[in-house]
């Protein structure tokens, strides 16, 4: 049996994955009815917009100006960033598991995101993900998003990896299946057990946390 070549690259989204997802249609329905915004309305206008947001084609600002804030309203835009911004929450076990499989294994870690830059820039930031991270292919910075694969191409070509030792952690199995398509092994994020057991297939096994029992 041929011995498959050892993983030396994971590329890993950010939103799903590392991240709850950061400006998705369950976050825009929360500051909907947040702001007694009309959602019909929103989701029109971010539906025309945020590719081009996502591409950094428009400022953050920008956006804000074409889907909330393109007549007055009762709150500000600072008060809307802030309740942008603090949807964003850690997947605590996903991060640790990324961070220890880098230490063990020596891995690249290369971020591969369909993302806006000022939300981009914020997770980052606010959850260390620099601290780790290798390389943020972010929509936002290199001006393509998923499903191009030109940015998983992109990707390769940054982390000088063959394709055949890298494998792609997403949480959406139409990404997964155009990475895989371009010889880069592909694992469909559910959850934080399934996923482990996924790598550990693939060689990349880490043992159980001890959990400390109180006395």
């Amino acid at each position: 049996m041929k011995k498959c070549a050892p993983i030396k690259t994971l590329f890993v989204d950010i939103g799903g994955v590392l991240l709850t997802n950061g400006w998705d249609h369950h976050a825009r329905r929360r500051a909907a009815k947040h702001f007694k915004l009309d959602w019909a309305e929103m989701e029109e206008r971010d539906g025309l917009n945020f590719e081009t947001h996502e591409e950094d084609k428009i400022t953050f600002n920008e956006y804000l100006g074409r889907v909330i804030f393109y007549k007055k309203r009762p709150f500000t835009r600072a008060e809307f960033r802030r309740f942008m911004f603090a949807q964003s929450k850690p997947y605590a076990e996903m991060i640790e598991l990324v961070r220890d499989l880098k230490a063990k294994y020596k891995l690249k870690i290369i971020v591969v995101s369909n993302e806006s830059r000022e939300l981009n820039a914020h997770r980052i930031s606010k959850f260390k993900l620099s601290g780790f991270v290798d390389a943020f292919i972010s929509s936002c910075f290199v001006h393509l998003r998923k499903p191009d694969a030109d940015i998983f191409k992109l990707a390769l070509d940054i982390a000088q990896t063959p394709a055949r030792q890298s494998v792609n952690l997403e949480n959406t199995a139409m990404f997964v299946q155009i990475a895989e398509s371009m010889g880069i092994r592909g694992l469909l994020h559910t959850d934080y057990q399934s996923t482990r057991a996924k790598l550990a297939v693939l060689g990349l096994y880490m043992s159980e946390p001890v959990k400390l029992q109180n006395k």
